[in-house]
């Protein structure tokens, strides 16, 4: 009986440790400097000034200097009770002396991968993630903390219609709330699939909406999925096509040329050029001979089977009156930048990070830096747990379940204890979500419970029961 113990006290002081690295008592007029992963801390200052370290910057043969340090950290665990967690809410943020604030509005077609990015930015798992469309049902917000910066993540459902809300028997708010996110945004991700052969070739009518109700909301386009396509030149004719051949008052021009050889990316690199002012065309022809350095490492580049000329000139940005005919447009001539990764691996995650960190503008915290969402800890179970239903359900039986929580409370050893019941409309509804021998709702409660540990950061004992609603 001395083991659960000891593991529960041991789980109790390491959420304790965690909690007051994030959150503890700081000497008048010091800054909070979260505790880092890694041998290095990177400061402010470390972080580069320029933002050449995006898509775009490498596709101009732009040179980046690696940082010191990486961002990872140890961000704060969530509360486990409503009351703790309401409490640090509506505490007084810890300001540094000089905070700085920018909220990222993240929007983009279902099952872009939306929730899966913000949970790679907060370093914590808080926001479901499923393959299926509209795991997120409502908007939830993280913070990032770093130095004397705060990022405040606005989670958002996917853009849909209306037509498509009916039939997933969504909730207005599904369709209100990414519009509401963006009037309280000072930038805008977009988020593409570029997995999704049959989607990623134009940005969807819901998200040009979007993008030309607020045009003064800075854009950045993000490509996601990218280690999924194995023709990388692929991305390049689609950075052309989602930004109608614009991107930060640029035209781009993208030529390629198809080899058959399979071993030509390793010889020949593609060939990139960018028409500039004649004072900086020698400063630029100096950059373009050191694009060979920098094409070592780039997603673009590291498979690419084919020669590619990207040429860009300064043009005048898009009037208002010309792009009223949303059905005609395939992108958005409006984007000040572009970035390529994969979030489910985290790769180049922090890429973007350090970016988001460098457009962030003076002004006062929302939240104490002991937060990591403003979701009350029942909200994070009930997302985890529907998350796992919509892995294990077939169709649309996921959508129709009803979860109530029985239970919520501390048990003799420190740890949570959670009894949920999980209704349906028909038994033989209930008999899938159990599964045979109960295998189905064993893996449910044991997935969803080790999710909850990394959240709460202690000891879960879940208990999952399934009837028919009467």
């Amino acid at each position: 009986m001395a083991a659960p113990v000891v593991m529960a006290a041991a789980a109790r002081a390491l959420r304790g440790a965690v909690r007051a690295a994030a959150a503890g008592p700081l000497p008048m007029g010091a800054a909070r400097r979260p505790r880092l992963l890694g041998s290095g801390s990177p400061s402010a200052a470390a972080l580069p000034a320029r933002r050449s370290s995006s898509a775009l910057g490498r596709i101009l043969g732009i040179s980046a200097q690696k940082p010191a340090g990486a961002l990872g950290q140890h961000p704060p665990p969530v509360a486990t009770s409503k009351e703790e967690q309401d409490h640090l809410l509506q505490h007084q943020p810890d300001q540094p002396e000089n905070p700085k604030v920018l909220k990222v509005a993240i929007i983009g077609a279902p099952n872009a991968g939306k929730s899966t990015l913000s949970n790679q930015l907060l370093g914590r798992k808080v926001f479901p993630v499923s393959k299926k469309v509209h795991t997120t049902r409502c908007k939830a917000r993280g913070v990032v903390t770093h130095e004397d910066t705060q990022l405040i993540i606005l989670d958002t459902p996917g853009l849909t219609s209306p037509l498509k809300a009916k039939r997933h028997k969504l909730n207005e708010s599904m369709l209100k709330d990414p519009w509401e996110s963006m009037k309280h945004a000072d930038i805008v991700l977009v988020l593409v699939d570029v997995s999704d052969h049959w989607t990623r070739n134009c940005l969807s009518q819901e998200v040009l909406k979007c993008l030309f109700q607020f045009p003064q909301i800075p854009s950045v386009l993000v490509l996601n999925k990218v280690d999924l396509v194995k023709k990388k030149f692929i991305l390049l004719e689609l950075i052309t096509e989602l930004t109608e051949g614009v991107v930060n008052g640029k035209k781009l021009k993208v030529g390629s040329d198809m080899k058959h050889d399979s071993c030509s990316s390793a010889k020949t690199p593609p060939q990139i050029a960018q028409a500039s002012p004649p004072e900086n065309r020698a400063h630029e022809t100096h950059r373009l001979q050191e694009t060979d350095k920098v094409q070592e490492g780039c997603s673009l580049d590291s498979s690419s089977d084919m020669e590619s000329s990207l040429v860009t000139e300064e043009v005048q940005g898009p009037k208002p009156r010309e792009y009223r005919d949303l059905k005609n447009m395939k992108g958005w001539p409006c984007f000040q930048e572009i970035f390529m990764l994969a979030a489910l691996s985290g790769e180049e995650v922090d890429t973007l990070k350090r970016y988001l960190l460098m457009q962030a503008k003076p002004g006062p915290w929302e939240f104490h830096s002991g937060v990591l969402t403003s979701q009350s800890p029942q909200e994070i179970c009930d997302n985890i747990i529907r998350e796992k239903i919509l892995e294990y359900l077939p169709l649309e039986v996921p959508y129709s379940v009803h979860q109530v929580t029985e239970v919520w409370e501390e048990g003799p050893s420190g740890e949570l204890l959670i009894m949920q019941n999980l209704v349906v409309p028909r038994k033989s509804h209930m008999m899938m979500l159990i599964g045979r021998r109960g295998t189905v709702i064993s893996r449910i409660a044991q997935e969803a419970g080790q999710d909850l540990m990394n959240v709460f950061l202690c000891d879960i004992r879940l208990k999952l029961r399934v009837e028919v609603k009467s």
